[in-house]
């Protein structure tokens, strides 16, 4: 087993206010979600408030929501993604969220117990934006296996919702 969890980022901004009506389905789906992502198979930890409010927190924007997670490897992050009721949020993202021109979803390793900073993870968004997928900072589409994985494991390709990359 490696020593390193699988950190994630994705931001959006949003189509209005949270209360308005054209944002009630979504956030009348978050607890839902949030729920299904804690009790998925690899799930670690996610950025919220203390009262559990990560729609709260907007270090990037008022009009920016980001969501922020860490998963015990890339497949059980690719399994909740694609492979849950998840997907059937992610189908409508369109509706909630403009779409944006630079890449939105942003995956990189950290040690095993490391929770990442907002500034760590927007610093690891801006990497990918600038260089591409590297082994620092990577999308679904080229994903890099931890640091101490054997030497000739290689970048593998999982489904990638984040078209910009």
């Amino acid at each position: 087993m490696s020593a390193y969890e699988l950190a994630q980022l994705n931001v959006g901004v949003v189509n209005g206010p949270l209360d308005s009506p054209v944002m009630a389905d979504f956030v009348a789906n978050l607890d839902r979600v949030n729920a299904l992502a804690e009790g998925s198979p690899g799930f670690v930890w996610r950025l919220q408030t203390e009262e559990g409010d990560a729609t709260a927190l907007r270090p990037m924007g008022d009009d920016v929501l980001v969501n922020m997670s860490v998963w015990r490897d890339v497949e059980s992050l690719n399994n909740y993604v694609y492979g849950s009721a998840h997907v059937e949020i992610m189908r409508r993202r369109k509706e909630w969220f403009q779409r944006l021109k630079d890449a939105w979803v942003v995956l990189w390793w950290v040690p095993e117990g490391h929770r990442p900073s907002v500034q760590e993870a927007v610093a690891k968004l801006e990497l990918l934006r600038k260089a591409g997928s590297t082994e620092a900072a990577f999308t679904f589409r080229r994903a890099f296996p931890p640091p101490d994985a054997p030497k000739a494991e290689a970048a593998r390709e999982f489904g990638d919702e984040c078209p910009a990359t």
